[in-house]
Order: structure tokens, then C-alpha cells, then sequence
């Protein structure tokens, strides 16, 4: 009987202590980030988009996990939203554009146009993230940011990432720069596809822990 009570006794203390240290882990980590409500209304609507996409990844028949082939799908791996990845920058145009040639991961060569870089600043250090432009299928004119940084291989996809871009016609334009929204190109998900390799120039000498991780762990 005595057994009894003390292996109650040891089991209610277990669990007790187990309680106690989930509180202190969860206010350890409520604690740890001191959000403006205006931070919080932001991480929400980065996290309903990335909601919204893994519902069109999953679902709808021209994404990469359905067009070509049924590719086997899982939502998609993120970092936690961080705010401090967020810059703000004009676009300093390069009096000579060079035109280069980028590769795609099948090997093919793309002609693309470096017109510029966007400038950050991070742990008072600038870096470049440069800006291209290509010729469409169609003729249009569309504007790419690619980039490598020292999460590329490890955390995220070996190949690199990608920044959706959309030219201003303001030389004086202020750019948003945001990372928590940077996404891998399908070749990520499906061999059957490819896409451009970002260049030695492409790399930032940083971190870039926001934004998609490796979808393939």
C-alpha cells in the first residue's frame, strides 16, 4: 500500500515539475520577442499568405507539384517571420549596364541585364543585392533578384532563392526589401524543371535566416 502512495506521489510530482517547466519554456519564449502591434499585424499576414500559398501549391493543377507530373507534397518548410529582415532602399542604377549570362540548373544559358543593386544594411556592414532584367516569352521586359548567402547548402535550397521585383519608374523610389517573402524557384520541388543559378556576384556575405527553407530535408 505504501508503494502504492509513493509511486503516486513520485508520478504527481513528475508531472508537476514537467507543467511547471513547459510554463517557464513558453514565457521564456513569449518574452524573448517584444512585438508593436503593428509587428504582429505584419507576422499575421505573412503567415496567412504563406497559408494561402501551400493551399495553391497543394491544389491547384499549374503548380509545380501538379503540372507536369504529381509530385508528392508537403507544406512548405519556413523560417519564423523576423521583421529585422525587412531594408528599405532606392535602386542605384549602373551608368553601363552589363549584360551577362546566367545558367539555369538543365545548363542552358540566359541573357539577363544587371541594371542595379539595392542596398542593405545589416550589423552596420552594406551589402548589394543585385537586380536583372530579361526578355520574356512574350517580349515583355521582366526584373528578377536571385541571391546566395550563408544559409545556401545548409538551411536552404542549394541552388538559391528568389525576391519578386517590380520595377518603379521613380530613379528616387524607395524599395521595400523583404526576406520573410523570399521563396525558392521550382527546380526546388521537381527536377522537371528549371531555373537561373544566382552568380558569385549574387552572394550575400550574411545570413538570411527568413524567408523559405529547403523543401527537400
Amino acid at each position: 500500500m505504501i508503494s502504492v502512495v509513493q509511486n503516486n506521489y513520485v508520478a504527481n510530482k513528475y508531472l508537476l515539475l514537467k507543467f511547471f517547466l513547459m510554463i517557464f519554456l513558453f514565457g521564456l519564449y513569449s518574452c524573448g520577442k517584444n512585438y508593436t502591434e503593428e509587428e504582429k499585424q505584419y507576422i499575421e499576414q505573412v503567415v496567412n499568405f504563406r497559408k494561402e500559398k501551400d493551399k495553391y501549391m497543394k491544389n491547384n493543377p499549374a503548380s509545380p507539384f501538379n503540372f507536369k507530373r504529381k509530385v508528392e507534397f508537403h507544406p512548405l518548410n519556413y523560417y519564423d517571420v523576423n521583421p529585422e529582415f525587412i531594408f528599405k532602399s532606392k535602386l542605384y542604377y549602373f551608368q553601363y549596364p552589363d549584360t551577362v549570362i546566367i545558367y539555369g540548373t538543365k545548363g542552358e544559358a540566359r541573357s539577363s541585364v544587371r541594371i542595379g543593386f539595392l542596398e542593405l544594411n545589416k550589423h552596420n556592414k552594406k551589402y548589394k543585392l543585385n537586380v536583372y532584367k530579361t526578355l520574356a516569352a512574350d517580349s515583355s521586359d521582366y526584373y528578377s533578384i536571385w541571391f546566395t548567402d550563408l544559409t545556401t547548402g545548409e538551411e536552404t535550397y542549394g541552388v538559391g532563392r528568389y525576391i519578386d521585383f517590380d520595377l518603379n519608374p521613380d530613379s528616387n523610389y524607395i524599395y521595400t526589401i523583404d526576406f520573410n517573402y523570399a521563396y525558392n524557384p521550382y527546380c526546388a520541388y521537381s527536377a522537371d524543371y528549371s531555373c537561373a543559378i544566382p552568380s558569385k556576384e549574387d552572394h550575400l556575405d550574411l545570413a538570411i535566416e527568413a524567408g523559405e527553407k529547403n523543401f527537400h530535408n
